[in-house]
């Protein structure tokens, strides 16, 4: 497949709709092979207004369609039959802002727990004052499989270690598992309400902190909402700057799940080394930007950095990384609890939308490094896939891209030379009217999706963040059909997605 340009995408284009319009609409632009990137509601004190933003690779292009929705007649035509990711968007907006998605399939609460006040909706202007909470009166709905011999077994929301909350529930026959659903946003943090009225470069040590394994993914495609929305260009050695800390910080995570996978199945020797190499991976990631986990380095227009990573220590850890990859698929037992266990299919992985090292494990070649790029990664960059679905797909499809990352890594440093990047950050200039900014960046999840709007005075009125995990999590369940329960860790693993950056 032939690279795009790394050229800024155009001008964003915009639909006004009416919502008898909104799904013949939509219908046209799924059917010409444009994604559904994000569904944003706003309030915009007198009305509510719902964004829906499309994106497509050849040409590359950006499509907003917006629907006004007056407050005291709040609802839209659902899209949940023609984009499975719209529906979940749908009922998120339903527990936050109170607009109803009409004749949804399946109209239950996404968001909102049983606590929560009825009527009360933590998005909107009017919902500066939190309210008393109610008792937990309204069980979440939770289906009841029914047949000889199924039992349920519960796990979380509270878990042994310092993950997030989620609960999962299993209806199981002996060890099979026939049906699991996930119940998340037990925190909702109200991670987008913080961003608004803020100053552009007050935001960044919020947006380090969406998901702490993802400062640089979520970080950058903030900043680059904002510089879509204000005009802002970045130099070509600070693009470059950020790249770098883009692979710098899919390496350590990668690396990681290589190691806990491993683990999963009893090969702890392995996820012993895999840990040490993470640890060497974090403090190269200290000399670089001063922080473990790259903080600082990003900002408005610019970045800077301490110092570039010695190539001869990535070279390093590169030669023991594939020694323990070699040594992890040439054991039989590990093998075989790899192969064939918890395949998602290639139409199920593009029909739920999902993305990243998932999505590449079942056969869909999506990478925003390639289709939506902002840098040219040069001849060593490549996209990884691989067609089984399963956890040996996955961790193969994560193997291969570590390997990539390595070189693309070391070419950027030697593109580099000697530049640590600009110290003075670009400020986002007053306007006379409302901006608007998309950023797609391919964390290392997978493709991270932040919209921004900022008033007249350059401040934030709305920040809509997509995490991977979004799209990702619903796939759990349909892969673990048919799974043993005792091998939902490594599943779970396997997919390794974000609770935080979910749960915002």
């Amino acid at each position: 497949m032939t690279n795009p340009s790394p050229l800024p995408a155009a001008t964003p284009e915009v639909r006004t709709l009416d919502r008898d319009d909104l799904r013949d609409g939509a219908a046209a632009l799924l059917t010409e092979g444009n994604r559904l990137a994000l569904m944003a509601c706003h309030d915009d004190g007198d009305r509510l207004r719902v964004v829906y933003s499309f994106v497509a690779v050849y040409p590359r292009r950006q499509i907003d369609l917006v629907v006004p929705v007056p407050y005291d007649d709040a609802w839209i035509p659902s899209l949940a039959d023609l984009s499975y990711p719209a529906g979940n968007f749908e009922r998120g907006t339903r527990d936050l802002f109170g607009v109803r998605p009409a004749n949804h399939p399946q109209p239950y609460r996404l968001v909102r727990h049983g606590h929560w006040p009825r009527g009360w909706y933590p998005m909107r202007k009017d919902a500066r004052v939190t309210p008393e909470f109610e008792p937990d009166v309204e069980s979440f709905p939770f289906v009841e499989v029914e047949g000889p011999g199924v039992y349920e077994i519960a796990v979380g929301p509270i878990h042994a270690g310092i993950i997030d909350p989620g609960h999962f529930r299993f209806s199981v026959v002996g060890e099979t598992i026939v049906r699991m659903e996930a119940r998340q946003w037990y925190m909702h943090r109200g991670v987008e309400r913080l961003f608004e009225g803020r100053l552009s470069g007050d935001g960044i040590a919020l947006a380090e902190q969406i998901a702490g394994d993802t400062v640089i993914g979520h970080t950058l495609a903030y900043l680059m909402a904002i510089e879509a929305a204000s005009g802002i260009e970045v130099s070509e050695p600070d693009r470059l700057l950020r790249a770098l800390l883009l692979e710098l910080e899919r390496l350590y995570n990668h690396v990681s799940d290589l190691g806990s996978l491993a683990n999963d199945v009893g090969f702890s020797v392995v996820n012993s080394h895999a840990q040490r190499l993470r640890e060497t991976l974090l403090r190269i990631n200290k000399t670089v930007t001063g922080h473990r986990f790259l903080r600082g380095a990003l900002m408005v227009g610019t970045v800077s950095v301490l110092a570039l990573p010695d190539p001869d220590d990535l070279r390093a850890v590169a030669v023991d990384v594939q020694e323990i990859i070699a040594i992890t698929l040439g054991h039989a037992i590990v093998r075989d609890r790899f192969t064939g266990t918890a395949p998602l299919p290639t139409g199920l992985a593009e029909a739920m939308g999902t993305l990243g090292f998932v999505a590449r494990a079942s056969g869909v070649d999506a990478d925003a490094r390639r289709d939506h790029p902002f840098i040219d990664l040069g001849e060593h960059f490549h996209v990884v896939t691989d067609t089984g679905g399963d956890v040996l797909s996955r961790y193969r499809v994560r193997a291969g891209e570590f390997e990539v990352s390595i070189a693309v890594a070391i070419d950027l440093i030697g593109r580099l030379g000697a530049h640590r990047g600009g110290t003075v950050a670009a400020t986002v200039a007053p306007s006379t009217a409302a901006r608007s900014g998309l950023a797609l960046v391919e964390g290392w999840r997978g493709t991270i999706c932040h919209r921004v709007e900022l008033g007249a005075d350059g401040t934030i009125s709305r920040l809509k963040v997509v995490d991977p995990s979004y799209f990702n999590w619903p796939a759990l369940p349909v892969a673990l059909a048919e799974t043993i329960v005792p091998d939902f860790p490594l599943v779970n693993k396997s997919f390794n997605q974000s609770y935080a950056g979910n749960d915002l």
